[in-house]
């Protein structure tokens, strides 16, 4: 088996990892593995932007409070203050790797508004930042002699002293990876992990994800012992394009912002019944509100409009979106939008700090993969981008003081990969089935409108197929699909078990059993915390 050695590894080539990776090559050789190619992430797919104060009228102060205000209690107030209040200077450094946002004819900001916000402080690239900012950190990462990219590069497991048998403090010391060009297995030894995987909108039927994004990162953590935080609250993305021929497709936060109403099939404006704010409420409120409308109603989906806006303003303000809708049939400066409420982001994940440190050494997460507590029981527009960019800066900084460990982990030996008796599969229908299973079910009783019989139900089922898929895992040789599906059903399980616990309805989490928030207060933020190898083959 081949091992690579190496001081920094980064998992994942989202904006995290790449920021991460490029931070950190400035103080020795990285490799940067991800499981696809260079371009291909959850950050590529990015539309609305990164949220950073630049109007002289607005304030940090601003934007801290209305990122407390979406969290509903439950975000970190020290978390948030570190994020933000170094927003400016990343997106500066963001922008000396040659990253480039719009600006009007006066060379200001031309700064969008999204929901949850008092004030214009989006920076967008037209309607496909995430593509534009990705397209420039591969440039850079490509370019960087100290960075070795390994790709097609699935992460399999950590690999820790204590699993090794090793006395003393246990730590992580790399990871296990399939190689899914030739199926083989191979290692990387590394003093320093980062886990930079993003999140886990896979895991649900209907998501605005790409099919990468199978909670990897997260599933991995919790089968070395590290603590999960805040699983149940599942991000559900209010407007995702209806069409047969679309798949995952966003309709970005921005068009709201722009004025765009929400209308159901009767052309009648439903957003001021359920909230004074409208369609710039916070995105847990408007996903509430647009399944409701459905369910009510028996639609199959509800439509944007901004048919008040003429086609050069949205051609120029929303090139992508407009291009794909006039594809497929709907010209947006006519004809309303249909969309329908689709898993987005993960607020929860990994427990870590601002700095990326986790509870196990030599461990570092940040990106959607991480929970450093910002968010709370909601996440605010476009906060994603910034806190995946703060972070990864951070966590690089904090590494390259930490340089003394590596010595120790150069003499640990990591073993061969035993595959046993595994032989190739003939069953791949079962794995096609399983995948189904989980994110049916997850969809169907684990959604945006929860209830204890639900989730009971849920939990029955999910730990029914963890059970076939470990053994499938142990008598099959292993592919990238059993992997992703192993890790799916993990978060599946553990989002189940953190809405389980969070007995009142908050943020992202309603619950019909528990309509109301707590009346003392939010409850504690949900960690859950098992012994290191639960459910792990390593």
């Amino acid at each position: 088996m081949q091992t690579y050695d190496t001081p920094y590894l980064v998992v994942g080539s989202g904006l995290a990892g790449m920021v991460a990776a490029l931070k950190l090559a400035e103080h020795g050789s990285v490799i940067l593995a991800t499981k696809r190619e260079l371009p291909q992430s959850n950050s590529d797919w990015a539309q609305g932007g990164i949220s950073c104060v630049m109007d002289p009228d607005d304030s940090y102060e601003a934007h801290i409070q209305d990122t407390l205000a979406t969290g509903n209690g439950l975000s970190d107030e020290a978390a948030v203050r570190a994020i933000i209040t170094r927003s400016r200077v990343a997106i500066e450094n963001l922008e000396s790797l040659g990253v480039e946002f719009e600006r009007k004819q006066d060379h200001s900001y031309d700064l969008g508004r999204e929901a949850g916000h008092s004030a214009r402080r989006v920076l967008h690239a037209g309607d496909i930042t995430g593509r534009e900012v990705i397209k420039t950190l591969v440039e850079r990462v490509c370019e960087n002699p100290r960075i070795q990219v390994l790709t097609q590069a699935m992460a399999i497991d950590l690999v820790t002293t204590g699993w090794l048998g090793h006395q003393g403090e246990n730590r992580c010391v790399g990871a296990y990876f399939l190689n899914e060009e030739d199926g083989s297995i191979f290692a990387v030894r590394s003093a320093h992990t980062i886990l930079a995987t993003g999140g886990a909108g896979k895991v649900y039927l209907y998501t605005s994800n790409p099919d990468l994004a199978t909670g990897d990162g997260i599933a991995m953590a919790w089968r070395a012992g590290v603590p999960v935080k805040s699983m149940e609250f599942v991000q559900f993305h209010p407007t995702c394009l209806f069409h047969p021929e679309a798949k995952s497709f966003l309709i970005s936060e921005a068009v709201r912002g722009e004025g765009a109403r929400l209308i159901n099939a009767a052309g009648e404006a439903f957003m001021q019944r359920y909230d004074s704010a409208a369609e710039l409420a916070p995105r847990d409120i408007v996903a509430r509100a647009i399944d409701q409308e459905m369910k009510t109603r028996g639609d199959r989906c509800v439509f944007l409009d901004i048919t008040h806006r003429d086609k050069a303003f949205l051609t120029k303000r929303f090139p992508n979106i407009y291009a794909t809708c006039l594809k497929l049939g709907i010209d947006m400066a006519q004809h309303p939008i249909p969309v329908v409420p689709a898993a987005h982001y993960f607020c929860g994940g990994i427990e870590a700090a601002v700095a990326g440190e986790t509870a196990l050494p030599g461990l570092y997460a940040c990106g959607e993969c991480a929970c450093t507590g910002m968010h709370g029981a909601n996440r605010l527009a476009s906060n994603s981008l910034l806190e995946a960019l703060v972070c990864a800066q951070l966590t690089a900084e904090h590494i390259s003081g930490q340089a003394e460990s590596e010595g120790t982990v150069s003499a640990v030996s990591i073993p061969d990969w035993r595959s046993g008796d595994a032989v190739p599969s003939d069953e791949a229908v079962v794995v096609e089935h399983n995948w189904n299973e989980v994110r049916t079910c997850m969809w169907d009783y684990v959604g945006i409108v929860r209830t204890n019989k639900r989730l009971e139900r849920a939990k029955r089922r999910i730990r029914n197929v963890r059970r076939e898929i470990r053994q499938y895992y142990l008598d099959y040789l292993v592919t990238a699909d059993v992997l992703e599906l192993r890790n799916i059903a993990a978060v599946a399980e553990l989002v189940i078990r953190a809405a389980e616990m969070r007995r009142e309805s908050r943020g992202l989490h309603f619950t019909l059993d528990y309509a109301e928030p707590a009346p003392t207060g939010p409850l504690p933020a949900t960690r859950i915390v098992d012994a290191p190898g639960d459910a792990s083959t390593l």
